[in-house]
């Protein structure tokens, strides 16, 4: 059974009201069946896992490809690890189109991730014109089928976030109709490329511009398990939003 998840991605930004009022906000939430998860920038994830409580986890926003070596700037996963995370954002839409990450490089990270122990958030989605031309099954499951060269045999858990790059900063919105059409394209490709647990048990997410205003459609009818939460995370009080249309009946 796919387990819950509101993931606040701060992107290279921190909220205005300060670290630790921010936690502590969102560390009220008693999120009963659902975990909150912050992917601070790099130099706060240890400020952030150390006013996390119990109650938050922690994630990086990206890792390098290698465990160690002559890579100046990366941020390996043991590295994150010994600063707090337990998770990962791999293949976010910013770093496959403004930095060129290619599949198979995300499948190499996906890869040292896991080993590390982290749990990863593989980010997959399609740009307009797929969706214009019909071809958005097929285009996820090419993302899907590639990440699998990371052998997910030993992965305890994999979280997937759907971020239709179209509804991405443009005003567009996913319907939870259209959403949940896409959740089952993607848990179809998980049947056909990814050993058998991960059909039913992978966590899907969806992230693309996540708002209080637009989740309780996304919550109601999309099938979803979550939401990785750009912008609107730098705001505690909309994050707890975004949690409590979740978490709603």
């Amino acid at each position: 059974m796919p387990r819950h998840y509101v993931i606040a991605n701060w992107k290279m930004n921190l909220p205005p009201e300060g670290i630790d009022a921010y936690l502590h906000v969102v560390g009220s939430g008693e999120p009963a069946g659902t975990s909150f998860i912050v992917a601070p920038p790099f130099p706060y994830l240890r400020d952030v896992a150390r006013g996390a409580g119990t109650v938050l986890d922690v994630a990086g926003q990206n890792c390098a490809d290698h465990q160690s070596g002559p890579f100046t700037g990366e941020v390996s996963a043991q590295m994150l690890l010994d600063a707090g995370a337990r998770y990962v954002i791999l293949g976010h839409s910013e770093r496959r189109s403004l930095y060129g990450e290619t599949d198979a490089l995300i499948a190499r990270k996906l890869a040292v991730a896991h080993a590390a122990g982290l749990v990863p958030v593989l980010c997959i989605g399609e740009d307009l014109r797929t969706r214009e031309m019909g071809q958005v099954a097929r285009f996820l499951a090419d993302q899907v089928r590639a990440a699998s060269a990371a052998d997910f045999e030993k992965a305890s858990e994999v979280i997937i976030a759907y971020e239709p790059i179209w509804a991405i900063g443009t005003g567009r919105n996913a319907s939870g109709l259209m959403v949940a059409e896409t959740v089952a394209q993607i848990r179809e490709a998980l049947r056909r490329f990814w050993p058998p647990r991960f059909e039913s048990e992978t966590s899907i997410l969806y992230g693309g511009s996540v708002t209080p205003e637009n989740v309780r459609d996304l919550v109601a009818h999309g099938h979803i398990d979550g939401f990785l939460v750009g912008g609107a995370s730098l705001d505690s009080g909309k994050f707890l939003a975004i949690y409590g249309s979740l978490s709603s009946p």
